[in-house]
Parts: structure tokens; sequence; C-alpha cells
């Protein structure tokens, strides 16, 4: 009986190019893929070592060095780390868009993808199964699978828009009928209980701004043909207050946008107009005594230039609020209302002094400077946070006698809007029943 074959006993790079098994080392193209990978994951190291620090650049902290526990995870992870870790990473992005316009006539395109879980205003986190109650949780899950939709928008001269004012009225997670049939039993709990209830949706800004939109954009005709249907169902089934003409009129007042052009929320005009608005709903003719007058300029971060991967700054008028005419009561804007956050002053002509609370999103921070000058005994929390379990929501509605319910149209009209939670209502009626205004 004959020996099997047997392999070659040299390495099949050695053997004859002619030999069936022979297969080349590529040695010299491994040795520099394998150096190329060796520089970039221990490149991030030697810059810290020297004092180079990465910066956050697109919103998102930094991610950290993955875990060994992570089992393969620690390899699939690595590159995120590299790649968040570069110090170099943001002037390599706005050369990529010194060269893209140079070259094309346009900005390197860095906004590709769904807006939805990303970006200053975030769609709500979702329950995760078998997590923990921390909050009312989403009907569904938020954003859409289809591809084409932006992060961000560039319009004409330099504006910019949020990409998801668009996509949440092509692609809602939940019907605006629901939204606001949910709503409206938010509502009817909180007045059983003689408390003052009071919806107020703010605009987006391609809403009050469409001007500089541009000519062709995703989803612009489907979020067209939606919005005015949208509107009329916010503010006649869900009753909710329209901002919108006086808006525009404070727009015309002050001879600009109340938007900023790189920026997705509304400059100080627009949180003057909530307040007043508020304020004379909730008590009509309390703004009479009110004097505001500009009280100089301010830089802040704007937050659509983040979502580019580069970083910009608005420039902002700051006002007094006198309420009663004389004393200037305000404050400081507030930085987060992932927990509850409480304000009171003395009561004086022209204040609301009944115990308020604001469920928000981060239009209310934005206005959070005024508010505290026309409520003085004002809570406020987010809507969207999981920081702050639903048992200490609900605890909130509790202590109030007026709940203002504030959440940006986009969220609305995509129904990412966490208060229409069926255990959430459920809870907060429960709780007022048991604890009613006499």
């Amino acid at each position: 009986m004959s020996e099997p074959p047997q392999l070659p006993a040299v390495h099949e790079a050695y053997l004859p190019r002619e030999h069936a098994l022979h297969r080349p080392r590529h040695g010299k193209r491994q040795l520099t893929a394998l150096v190329s990978a060796l520089l970039f994951f221990v490149t991030p190291t030697l810059l810290w070592v020297v004092g180079v620090r990465p910066s956050e650049i697109e919103n998102h902290k930094l991610a950290g060095f993955p875990s060994l526990g992570e089992g393969f995870g620690f390899f699939t992870n690595l590159p995120h780390w590299a790649t968040d870790q570069l110090s170099f990473r943001a002037g390599a992005i706005n050369a990529a868009n010194g060269i893209s316009e140079g070259v094309f006539g346009e900005a390197a395109p860095l906004d590709q993808g769904s807006a939805s879980n990303n970006g200053p205003i975030p769609a709500p986190p979702l329950q995760q199964p078998g997590a923990p109650n921390t909050g009312p949780t989403l009907p569904s899950t938020p954003g859409s699978s289809q591809a084409g939709y932006r992060k961000v928008v560039q319009g004409a001269d330099g504006w910019l828009y949020y990409g998801y004012d668009s996509e949440a009225k092509c692609t809602p997670a939940q019907d605006i009928d629901t939204t606001m049939k949910r709503i409206d039993e938010l509502r009817a709990a909180v007045e059983a209980s003689g408390r003052k209830f009071v919806f107020v949706v703010t605009p987006d800004k391609t809403t009050m701004v469409p001007q500089f939109l541009p000519e062709s954009y995703p989803g612009k005709e489907c979020s067209q043909a939606a919005s005015p249907n949208d509107w009329y169902k916010i503010t006649t089934e869900g009753h909710s207050l329209d901002l919108r003409p006086q808006l525009a009129a404070e727009a015309t007042r002050v001879g600009h946008p109340i938007y900023a052009p790189n920026d997705t929320h509304w400059r100080d005009e627009g949180g003057l107009v909530l307040t007043r608005a508020l304020a004379d709903t909730i008590k009509p003719g309390t703004t009479n005594s009110w004097l505001s007058a500009p009280d100089g300029q301010y830089d802040a971060v704007a937050d659509l230039p983040l979502l580019l991967g580069q970083t910009g700054v608005k420039t902002n008028t700051r006002y007094n609020l006198r309420p009663d005419g004389v004393t200037d009561r305000a404050g400081e804007f507030i930085g987060s209302i992932d927990q509850p956050v409480h304000r009171s002053a003395p009561p004086i002509v022209g204040t609301i002094d009944q115990p308020t609370l604001v469920y928000g999103d981060s239009f209310s921070l934005a206005s959070s400077r005024y508010l505290e000058a026309a409520f003085t005994n004002l809570t406020y929390l987010a809507y969207s946070t999981d920081k702050t379990p639903q048992s200490q929501a609900v605890d909130q509605f509790v202590n109030s006698h007026v709940v203002v319910l504030q959440a940006v149209e986009r969220n609305v009209a995509g129904g990412l809007v966490p208060f229409t939670d069926e255990g959430f209502i459920a809870a907060v009626k429960s709780a007022l029943a048991q604890h009613p205004i006499r």
C-alpha cells in the first residue's frame, strides 16, 4: 500500500512559484500594516503623555479605553477609543471642509445619517428591557432607518438647520392623533385634581425661519405636507399655546430672526416671549407692569456645528426683566434639568406665586433666565431624563399647583414625548387623585 502524499517540508513561501501550494509571504505589506496599526493606537497615548488633550467636538462624550473584561468587545471598541482620542481630529475635519469647499464648492458631507438619536435636542432615552423603571418610556423606537436624512441641513448664507426637524414629521414614532389624545388625558388628570395645566409647543427653527432653507433637502416634501396638519392638531385638540404669531412679531420688532443661524434654539427674545405667554395664560394681566430692556451681549457655544465635527459661537442679547417695573429678577441660565431644579424668590407685583412645575426640554433651559424672573416658586424637570425615577417625576406634579408642559415641535410631531406613556399618565392620575388641591 502506497504512502499518502505528504506536504512539502519547507514553508509555502519558499516553494517554487510554479508549485500549486506556493503562497507569497507579502512581508513588506504586512509589516507596513502592522506599523500603521501600532501608530494609530499608540499615538493618542504618546500625545497624552506630552500634554496634548483631545476635545469633545461632536456633541458626545469621548470614548473611554475599553476594558479587558469585555472579551472580544475589547478589540471591537479599540477603534472608537483611538478615533476619539486623536487630538488633531478637529483640525483634520476643518481641513477636509476647506478642501471640499475649495475643490467642489460645498462643505464635506460630514452630516450624513439620521439625526434622531444625536444632537442638541436628542431623542428621549428608550427604556431598555429588564432595566429599572427610571421614568416614562417612548411608544416605539425613535427615528428612521431610511437613508438620506441629514443631522444638519446646510442652508443659504451659512444658516444651519437641525435635520430631525424634517425627519420627525416624515417618520413619526407615534402618530399625532395618539399624542394629542394622551396629552388630553394628562391634562384631564391634572385639572381634575384642582391644578392648572398649560401645554406649550415651541416651534422648530425650520418653522419660524424657513427662508434660509435650501431648495432641496431630505424630507422637505413630506415634512412640509405634514406640518399644517400637525399644528392644527397641536393647537386645537392639544390646546397648546401658539407662540408663532408672538415670535414673528418679536422678530419684526428687533429686526432679525429669533433663532440663531448656527443653533437650533431661539435667542433670548424667544425666552421672553415664552415667559410672557405663560404668565398671562396662568394669570391674565400679569405682564401689564413688566419692563424689559437689553442688558448687554454674551457668547455661547452653538450646537449645530458640533454635529458637523466643528465648533461655533452664537452671540445673543441679554435682557433684564422687571416684573414690577423696578426690580430686575432675571437670573442665570440653568445648565441641566435632568433632575429637579427649584428656584424661589419673594413675591412682588407682576409675578406668578403659585408652586409651578415646568416639565420641559432644552427650550426651557434656553428660557430659564426669564422664567425665574416671572415665577417665585418654580421647579424645572426634563421630560426626557433617565436620571430621575418616574416616582420622583410624579412627585413634582403632586407638589405643584400649576403644571406647564413644554415640548419642542419636532418631538411632538415625531411622537418622542415620553409623558404620553400610558403607565406614566396612570401614575400621575393616581397620585394627583390622592392629593387634590382644594
